[in-house]
């Protein structure tokens, strides 16, 4: 009598998940840094479809969802771009690139939007002078004296050089 079975791949040992996982993660990484070759290289269509297929294997890549907005931005795809910073953020709440990249683009559109997301990059890296300095120029258009002379605060505290970039009506009140 004999015996006929099936072996499918998802049903393998452990070991061959695990290897199989290791193989993907090495495949994406090899794909994300093409991606990343693509863009330096000024080929932004050829970057997106590596980033895809990074996301195919590995669908909470947030380098990946970011890559994919830069591209979407710079086509002027703003609604999709701002999808994939959001899901980049979902994955990484604190991923300083995506943050400020999102708030950079929403500056004139959803400035409100923009301080929210330059807030949550401040409060993630607290050093991050040109976080404060772009957060202080938002909330003094915004009219929003009092919380712009804190930003401004904040970047000249950690390098007293930056006071010649704070806007001029700031920099008493800021040198202090």
């Amino acid at each position: 009598m004999t015996v006929w079975a099936i072996h499918s791949p998802s049903s393998g040992p452990p070991e061959s998940k695990a290897a199989s996982a290791a193989g993907n993660a090495k495949s994406a990484d090899a794909l994300l840094r093409s991606a990343l070759q693509r863009q330096v290289k000024q080929d932004p269509l050829g970057a997106a479809q590596d980033y895809r297929r990074v996301l195919e294997m590995d669908p909470r890549n947030k380098s990946a969802w970011y890559g994919l907005g830069l591209i979407d931005q710079q086509y002027g795809r703003t609604a999709d771009a701002r999808a994939d910073f959001e899901k980049a953020l979902e994955i990484d709440p604190h991923f300083m690139s995506a943050l400020y990249s999102e708030a950079h683009m929403l500056r004139s559109s959803d400035p409100d939007r923009a301080i929210e997301l330059l807030r949550r990059a401040a409060a993630t890296d607290p050093k991050a002078t040109a976080i404060h300095l772009q957060l202080g120029r938002l909330l003094a258009e915004k009219g929003r004296r009092g919380e712009a002379g804190d930003a401004f605060r904040r970047a000249v505290a950690v390098d007293h050089k930056l006071l010649s970039q704070v806007p001029e009506e700031f920099r008493d009140a800021v040198s202090r």
